[in-house]
């Protein structure tokens, strides 16, 4: 499609965007009346809500249009599945500027849309606003399905720490795309393009998990989270957490340990739960730790030992210390 979105106008933008939707059994209503309406057979709906903003949380040299959308949706959809949630919808809040080309929000959708469809669920509505700069704001929705939500705060002395999905990917990607490069290719679409375990977070919960949260901010951070919430520490072994040969071929190459992209590069979306030390745990699980007793140390160890390096991300003041 041609033009801009200040040609097409608001409408003609709403129209368009919503004729590249498809729907799921759960939408009762879609886009197009004041509201949507989504069954919620559990009768509780798990909801999480992001916002990403341009030259903040994606460049659109880096990253196409299509990208931004597979994006925003997986990492929404993933805090819902870290609850032990099926998702269901999603709602997109957009502002973009007017003299930006009309093919631009229409791939976000498809994006939006395709990502949707992976986990499960579907766009249901949302609003377009203008503004100077592009900020993409989601919010998702899920069913719990007659299980309780696993939250931060459950994790108990002696359980397993485990973890499914990448770690460390999109921090290598991004350390690739910054040097100005776009391969290997695998990293540059993880950071791109993350893939959830989706599925993962409603099994987990099945089998007992005692707490769970997806990795957006760095493992460390987010094991931080739930050490914090559980009032209990954690200890990680490095040597059981596997790091693909491309992984240290790049951090050779850039001058970075590897180990340092696993434990505190954010924006992969895998899933690390706790879990009691009697379950037994499908082959997609990986079991990296342990949870202790609180004691003087950190409240996340790594080996036994504070882990000195810098790491995680804080929207206001950048990286933080583990």
């Amino acid at each position: 499609m041609k033009g801009t979105v200040g040609e097409l106008g608001e409408f003609g933008l709403i129209r368009e965007l919503t004729s590249r939707l498809t729907t799921t059994p759960a939408v009762r209503v879609g886009p197009g009346d004041d509201a949507a309406v989504v069954a919620a057979p559990d009768r509780r709906v798990v909801a999480s809500t992001d916002i990403l903003l341009e030259g903040r949380h994606f460049r659109r040299d880096w990253s196409t249009a299509y990208d931004v959308g597979r994006k925003a949706a997986a990492q929404n959809l993933a805090d819902i599945a870290a609850m032990g949630a099926v998702p269901t919808a999603l709602l997109l809040g957009l502002v973009v500027p007017a003299e930006l080309p009309v093919t631009w929000p229409t791939e976000l959708m498809d994006g939006l849309r395709d990502e949707c469809q992976v986990a499960g669920a579907s766009v249901v509505g949302g609003d377009v606003v203008r503004g100077d700069t592009i900020t993409v704001s989601i919010t998702a929705l899920g069913d719990l399905r007659n299980q309780e939500p696993v939250t931060r705060a459950g994790a108990q002395p002696g359980d397993l720490v485990a973890v499914t999905g990448w770690l460390g990917w999109s921090a290598a990607g991004y350390a690739v795309l910054s040097r100005g490069f776009r391969s290997p290719r695998a990293f540059v679409e993880a950071h791109r393009r993350p893939e959830p375990p989706y599925h993962a977070g409603p099994a987990a919960a099945a089998l007992g998990a005692t707490a769970m949260c997806d990795v957006s901010d760095g493992l460390i951070a987010d094991l931080g989270h739930i050490a914090e919430a559980s009032k209990v520490r954690i200890d990680v072994r490095s040597g059981a957490i596997d790091i693909p040969s491309q992984m240290h071929d790049i951090g050779q190459a850039v001058g970075v340990d590897p180990l340092q992209w696993v434990l505190t590069g954010g924006e992969d979306h895998a899933i690390v739960a706790t879990f009691p030390p009697d379950v037994k745990l499908p082959a997609r699980w990986k079991v990296i730790g342990e949870v202790l007793n609180p004691s003087a140390l950190p409240q996340v160890t790594v080996d036994g030992a504070p882990w000195t390096t810098k790491g995680g991300w804080d929207h206001f003041g950048g990286e933080i210390e583990s």
